[in-house]
């Protein structure tokens, strides 16, 4: 008989159970011995929940090592299991601290801010330097006005002679 295109493998064909095989627990999927291991398993398991519930009762703290680790004490962060936090119980009154870049931009911030006030004040070395150029062109434009007022009065005092 042709199989086709692929060959079964050399441990021979698939063996499909049938519905009354598995009702009676003779399936080709389990072996029978599965039942005998599948009940033995079990009853160790109870025995084992058990001596395990006595055990926590007598001491917790105690917990056997394997290995090396009965020998040497290993603290290995990564074995750690990692515990989450809840949000209530997270303290929010506790702040984080703030890394160098952070921590000198604002001192940068704060600096500039108290520089412009002083500024506003006049305190500073520039601050004084504008004030005194301010009060300098104010003079110069108040001598201008001035000496555009007595052209201007010079001037007519020339029409009125001149008209006499």
């Amino acid at each position: 008989m042709g199989r086709g295109k692929f060959k079964g493998k050399p441990t021979g064909q698939r063996r499909f159970s049938s519905a009354a095989d598995i009702l009676a627990g003779t399936s080709a999927a389990r072996p029978r011995s599965f039942k005998q291991k599948e009940a033995e398993y079990e009853e160790d398991v109870e025995e084992e929940s058990e001596e395990e519930s006595e055990e926590e009762s007598e001491d917790e703290s105690d917990v056997k090592k394997k290995g090396h680790e009965a020998l040497i004490e290993v603290d290995n962060p990564n074995r750690a299991k990692p515990t989450t936090l809840k949000a209530r119980d997270l303290d929010a009154s506790k702040t984080t601290e703030l890394s160098r870049r952070e921590r000198e931009e604002l001192e940068k911030q704060r600096a500039h801010e108290r520089y412009m006030r002083l500024q506003e004040q006049g305190k500073t070395e520039q601050a004084r330097k504008d004030l005194d150029r301010l009060a300098l062109i104010r003079q110069q434009r108040e001598e201008a006005a001035k000496k555009r007022e007595e052209e201007k009065a010079a001037k007519d005092a020339k029409k009125v002679d001149a008209r006499k």
